[in-house]
């Protein structure tokens, strides 16, 4: 047992700090998206560089570097799910390759969400999608629809509720600045 969850530990985390944003970035031969926009290795800021397939390639890799972790966990040891879910989710915000400062987690957050449970991701992803077709903020898309989890989970899905309030509550945590730039009005919007 103790080796299983060392083994989920080093698999999670790794697998979680993979930098998708980076690696494409540098594959399109982009500028280093650290630099540019927000800072952040996202999809939204790799977005930012006006290079869709790259965009849409960092969102596929951080949502199944994720799903990866949570399938591995699963044909290792199912009880371990939590854990797995809460290091896949921490090793892509504070990834080891880039001195610990990556992404916001919302794609990697999917993945797990869709590993977890799909009818709740179909929800969340359907939620975030027509909330940034309206207002264009990707942050507050991610922050509705990450918080509306907790509310489907509560009322639709009983299980799971307790790692669904963790990983939203790391969701709402990394968005910080995010957050502040939202109440203060200048939180920019995707085009």
């Amino acid at each position: 047992m103790i080796s299983e969850v060392f083994l989920i530990i080093s698999l999670s985390y790794i697998l979680g700090s993979i930098p998708s944003g980076v690696i494409l970035a540098k594959f399109f031969e982009l500028d280093d998206i650290r630099k540019i926009g927000s800072g952040n290795i996202g999809t939204t800021n790799v977005l930012r560089t006006g290079n869709y397939s790259a965009a849409a390639l960092t969102l596929i890799l951080d949502f199944s570097k994720a799903c990866l972790a949570i399938y591995l966990t699963q044909m290792i040891n199912g009880q371990l799910i939590i854990l797995s879910s809460l290091l896949v989710l921490l090793g892509h915000i504070f990834p080891i390759w880039l001195k610990f400062k990556g992404g916001k987690g919302f794609a990697s957050y999917l993945g797990i969400i869709f590993m977890i449970n799909f009818y709740l991701f179909s929800f969340i992803a359907l939620i975030w999608i027509l909330i940034f077709l309206v207002i264009r903020i990707s942050s507050l898309s991610a922050l509705i629809s990450s918080f509306s989890s907790i509310i489907f989970t509560y009322f639709l899905f009983s299980s799971d509720q307790f790692l669904i309030f963790v990983l939203t509550l790391i969701i709402f945590i990394s968005h910080y600045e995010n957050i502040k730039r939202l109440l203060n009005g200048t939180e920019k919007k995707i085009k």
